[in-house]
């Protein structure tokens, strides 16, 4: 029996807007993967792009491109798993790219595991040539500085020593961790690479595709084995501190937008978010996570850290209030 018959099928949907500067870099890791070409769908769900992405998508001769007329990428990705057949989907960004050529391999070889329902890498991939802000963010596991503190990591932190500190059965296979997960203690996850059963989405239907929302969907339904597998997935930040602004302003906007559409987000325990504020004030805690993380990884990115911290706590305050004048 020939590879291209055994190996199954994977939709990969990538959410696009204005996203030139990193999609072709994307594409090209998409397409140098060493997996039968015939079993690999690529959907753009694009937000009405007026740059070069939609160039770029038909450069790399992409499957499909979707319009998503809401733009927000949360509502575009139900209708590329609406109009996919294939067994299985990977979610992977515009600003993501596949480190290796045998990366798509590794991250479907779980699913050999009849249990397993999705797999996701379990670190960003640290390369010293990449920007600042990028090699921070794969450092603390986050594409934000606060997550490490409130358990919402879900890569390898490098100052913890972890990808999660959630209650979770682990076992330990050769390539992949296999996790059973509470659905009363959620991890954060899928998101950046992470790949499902196509025929388990049907059980989370939802007119929003937040990944957090997916995970406890698949949970509560009895869909909670998954595997963290023992490779990287690059993904590129903005490399200046607004675009990070940005997007926690934006983040903290949606929250607030569906908290009352049966969203799920994590719950962030009270005492941890005093915690968080309180080691803001004195510095001290935050300065040893910074000692931890360049003894393990000596790069002078940790020095951001403080700096993306106050960034975090002081977009959040202000995404908030935004909110609670609009709710009046």
């Amino acid at each position: 029996m020939q590879m291209d018959d055994i190996s199954p099928s994977i939709c990969i949907i990538i959410p696009t807007y204005n996203s030139e500067r990193s999609l072709a870099k994307c594409l090209s890791s998409i397409r140098y993967q060493k997996y039968p070409d015939s079993k690999i769908q690529i959907f753009i769900v694009d937000g009405g792009s007026i740059d070069k992405t939609l160039e770029i998508a038909a450069k790399y001769n992409v499957t499909k491109v979707i319009k998503n007329i809401r733009r927000i990428e949360e509502l575009g990705r139900p209708l590329a798993i609406k109009a996919t057949t294939s067994e299985l989907i990977a979610f992977i960004d515009s600003d993501n790219i596949l480190p290796n050529p045998d990366w798509l391999r590794k991250m479907v070889e779980p699913f050999e595991d009849t249990q397993i329902v999705g797999s996701e890498p379990i670190q960003y991939t640290y390369r010293k040539k990449d920007g600042a802000l990028t090699r921070y963010c794969s450092l603390i596991g986050a594409d934000d500085a606060i997550y490490p503190y409130f358990e919402n990591y879900d890569r390898l932190c490098r100052f913890k020593g972890s990808w999660t500190e959630v209650p979770i059965k682990v076992e330990n296979k050769k390539n992949y961790l296999k996790i059973k997960i509470d659905k009363n203690n959620i991890p954060m996850m899928g998101a950046n690479g992470f790949i499902v059963r196509s025929n388990v989405l049907g059980k989370t239907e939802h007119k929003f595709f937040l990944h957090t929302d997916l995970i406890y969907r698949l949970a509560m339904s009895g869909k909670n084995c998954f595997a963290k597998v023992k490779v990287g997935i690059i993904h590129l930040h903005g490399e200046n501190f607004s675009t990070y602004l940005e997007k926690k302003i934006r983040r903290i906007r949606k929250y607030y937008a569906w908290k009352n559409h049966r969203v799920y987000f994590p719950i962030i325990n009270r005492k941890r978010k005093i915690n968080i504020v309180f080691s803001a004030i004195i510095l001290i805690p935050i300065i040893r996570d910074v000692v931890r993380g360049y003894r393990c990884i000596p790069d002078k990115a940790w020095f951001i850290h403080p700096i993306a911290l106050y960034l975090s706590l002081a977009s959040y305050a202000l995404g908030i209030v935004e909110a609670k004048i609009s709710m009046k």
